[in-house]
């Protein structure tokens, strides 16, 4: 167990300080740094589903508030993830196959992409394995409620993570669990949803956080599924037919849960049920299953040892001995070698992930273009309101500068972003700037997307009618634009008076 966590460890901490943010971690880092009490008030109208993370980082951040510091949360809870995969590989089938799943769970690309990432899921994947490991636990004989304390505070991380019930009764099916197992994993169930209701009540008052979302198509699963397995075609295949391989093992004897009768539901049934849901309500991003990943390496690892198996009884004649080449320390030495090399094969990934710019947008670079061409007193509007994410997140690039559409500071206004004026008051300050920057979505400057809220859409009608681009730059989904109020043409001089004709 501690390899796998060693690796993670190592892994994670390489390149931490990308030296920027994108959109997300940025709300992490500026939510964070708020006193408990803006949080909470925060929370009364957005982002309830990550309120406890917010608690957790600002406890964090009061040692030091920095980039780095946010994401040290992350990437500790990845190496206890691994660990975690370790641990059930070893008590499900032997050492040597927990410390297969676990390196595997290290070295994937999908793992250590969000164990540097300052949001919660690297936590919510770490509780949840935790939860499995207890749950397996109880199913030998173990008390049932650690599992149900782990994952009821795992769900409060993200509510997401109760599928997992939904793929653990499916393990108890496959295992064809007694009365006495399934009574008490109803129980631990039962105490989860109740515990969690309060959080659904008001996660659905804030839907409108993710009414961006679309539903799931053939080629996100797809995605999702080289995202778990490999996203190189090498790797990839090679995973998936040792992960078929697995599932020789996916029913063992009554009452006994196996490495791929835990591996298979846990990585399968999440994806697919949010999947499913999204069809009729889109809520799918694979951040929210990312929990779900730590089924695969258990599959993988156990079909590998099935296939050593098999080949180890393998001799001419049909009849089995052991082979010098397959003695147990070669054995687990071999597979450590082969994930090594797959490690070798995704190392371009994983050192290109280190890029700011694999982000979704890269906030420090947009500080940086604001810094260079911002002055004290310049105007500037943010279209939509979330842009002004860069302002807070890297305040000393607009210091001195105006905010035009501000109204209360988010702190203050318990916001994200802050309260901004009204629609006709923001059409009655931009009537009185003669030039105005401008940080916005890319999209809504070229026209591709057209928020639905009027004040956005009275911001974008006064620039379009009243002023013309004079300069940008962009950087990723962002733009930075001067905009100047057109100079009107003096009026022509009137003719000079006709002179009289003369007689």
């Amino acid at each position: 167990m501690g390899a796998p966590a060693l690796v993670m460890l190592a892994l994670g901490l390489w390149g931490l300080d990308r030296g920027g943010m994108w959109r997300d971690e940025a709300v992490s880092l500026q939510v964070g740094r708020r006193t408990v009490p803006q949080i909470w008030h925060l929370l009364h109208d957005v982002d309830a589903v990550h309120g406890l993370y917010y608690l957790l980082l600002h406890a964090v951040l009061a040692v030091h508030p920095g980039e780095v510091a946010l994401r040290l949360p992350s990437v500790c809870a990845a190496a206890g993830t691994a660990a975690l995969v370790a641990a059930l590989g070893t008590r499900l089938a032997r050492p040597r196959v927990g410390l297969w799943a676990g390196l595997l769970y290290a070295v994937t690309p999908m793992a250590g992409h969000y164990a540097q990432e300052g949001r919660s899921y690297a936590l919510v994947a770490a509780g949840a394995t935790a939860a499995t490991l207890l749950f397996v636990r109880g199913v030998g004989g173990g008390a049932w409620w650690p599992y149900g304390l782990v994952l009821g505070l795992t769900c409060w991380l993200h509510e997401f993570a109760v599928l997992l019930l939904l793929a653990h009764a499916g393990s108890l099916a496959l295992a064809r669990a007694g009365r006495r197992v399934w009574r008490g994993w109803w129980c631990a169930a039962g105490a989860v949803v109740l515990a969690l209701v309060p959080m659904v009540v008001v996660s659905r008052g804030q839907a409108a956080q993710v009414a961006w979302l679309r539903a799931p198509t053939a080629e996100t699963a797809e995605r999702l599924l080289r995202g778990f397995l490999g996203p190189t075609d090498e790797v990839f295949w090679v995973c998936l037919g040792l992960a078929v391989a697995g599932l020789a093992g996916l029913v063992g004897r009554r009452g006994e849960v196996t490495c791929a009768g835990v591996g298979l539901p846990v990585v399968v049934v999440p994806p697919v049920v949010l999947m499913l849901a999204s069809q009729v309500s889109p809520l799918y991003v694979d951040r929210y299953v990312l929990y779900a990943l730590s089924g695969a390496p258990l599959l993988v690892a156990g079909g590998a040892e099935w296939v050593a198996g098999v080949v180890g009884r393998l001799r001419p004649g049909g009849r089995p001995r052991r082979s010098p080449l397959l003695l147990p320390p070669c054995l687990t030495l071999t597979g450590v070698l082969a994930l090594a090399l797959s490690f070798l094969h995704q190392f371009p990934l994983l050192q290109k992930d280190r890029d700011p710019g694999r982000r979704p947008d890269d906030l420090a670079a947009v500080s940086r273009v604001a810094a260079r061409e911002l002055g004290p007193g310049d105007p500037v509007l943010y279209l939509p309101v979330p842009m002004r994410n860069v302002a807070l997140t890297y305040p000393g690039a607009f210091r001195g500068t105006r905010d035009v559409a501000l109204v209360a500071g988010a702190g203050a206004s318990g916001t994200l972003y802050g309260r901004e004026a009204g629609a006709g008051e923001v059409r009655r300050r931009l009537a009185g700037v003669d030039r105005v920057w401008v940080v916005a979505d890319r999209r809504v400057l070229a026209g591709s997307w057209v928020p639905r809220d009027p004040v956005e859409r009275a911001k974008a009608a006064v620039l379009r009618q009243e002023f013309v681009a004079r300069s940008e730059e962009v950087r990723g989904g962002v733009t930075v634009r001067l905009y100047v109020r057109p100079v009107s043409a003096p009026p022509a001089p009137p003719p000079p008076p006709r002179r009289p004709e003369r007689w």
